[in-house]
């Protein structure tokens, strides 16, 4: 059974809002949502029905994502150091929050998005797909690849985390206090940015966040070298293989 074209045109908007959720980056979400469409059209006819488009196509998007968180480092990031006191203290009886500031802070969609950046991206994947994808458990570990009761955890652990940083968003906006940007913004930036492509006022909002985030300056550190390591796999144009000098020569 062949995955119909025009189903899989009625699964992009979903699938453009898991891809900006994940990414945390327009421009990687366009690019992320292209490889997806690309390797369903080219696997089409792997698909059998056995679950339905939406979880199918997410499976692909989900997978190709993860191939490159992969590639990363593995030491802990801040948003997991974070998860583990977050989780501490809900384990603790004692710990709660004001659930009318909670929900009031929720309703305001920029908060609430940048709350979202800081739940590490499996969590943050799996309240994506069940609350706004509109997901069951189960496609969720369709999805995700692993077993129902994992996938109600990664929900759990990413709800009670959005919650306490919603909680806590007075102490995070203090610390942030004379921050130009949003982080989401910001990192949304970098690539235009590194290519001189921001207008004045963006750039300089841009290096005002950069300079006084806590977090964001670690990304876009690891992005400059990165990109400068990449750069300097180039052999210079002068360089031709000796056999290929030879053939040319003749």
């Amino acid at each position: 059974m062949a995955l119909d074209p025009d189903v899989l045109a009625a699964e992009l908007p979903g699938l453009v809002r898991y891809a900006v959720h994940l990414t945390r980056d327009p421009a990687a979400a366009d690019d992320l949502v292209q490889d997806t469409v690309e390797r369903a059209l080219a696997r089409g006819d792997t698909f059998r029905g056995d679950s339905s488009p939406a979880t199918w196509l997410h499976r692909i998007m989900h997978r190709r994502f993860l191939d490159t968180v992969r590639r990363r480092a593995p030491e802990p990031t801040p948003d997991e150091e974070l998860l583990a006191r977050v989780e501490a203290a809900w384990r603790d009886d004692a710990y709660t929050v004001d659930p009318e500031v909670v929900l009031a802070r929720a309703e305001v969609r920029d908060r609430l998005r940048d709350a979202l950046v800081h739940v590490p991206v499996i969590l943050r994947s799996a309240v994506v797909l069940h609350d706004m994808q509109g997901l069951t458990s189960a496609e969720i570990a369709a999805v995700h690849g692993i077993g129902v009761p994992a996938a109600k955890q990664r929900l759990r652990r990413g709800r009670a985390l959005l919650v306490s940083l919603l909680a806590d968003d007075d102490d995070r906006r203090r610390a942030m206090k004379g921050v130009p940007m949003r982080c989401w913004e910001a990192r949304s930036l970098v690539g235009d940015y590194l290519d001189d492509e921001l207008e004045p006022r963006e750039r300089a909002l841009l290096e005002g966040h950069l300079a006084a985030c806590p977090t964001c300056p670690g990304l876009y550190a690891s992005i400059v070298g990165v990109s400068a390591a990449v750069g300097r796999l180039r052999d210079p144009d002068s360089v031709v293989p000796p056999d290929l000098a030879a053939r040319l020569d003749r």
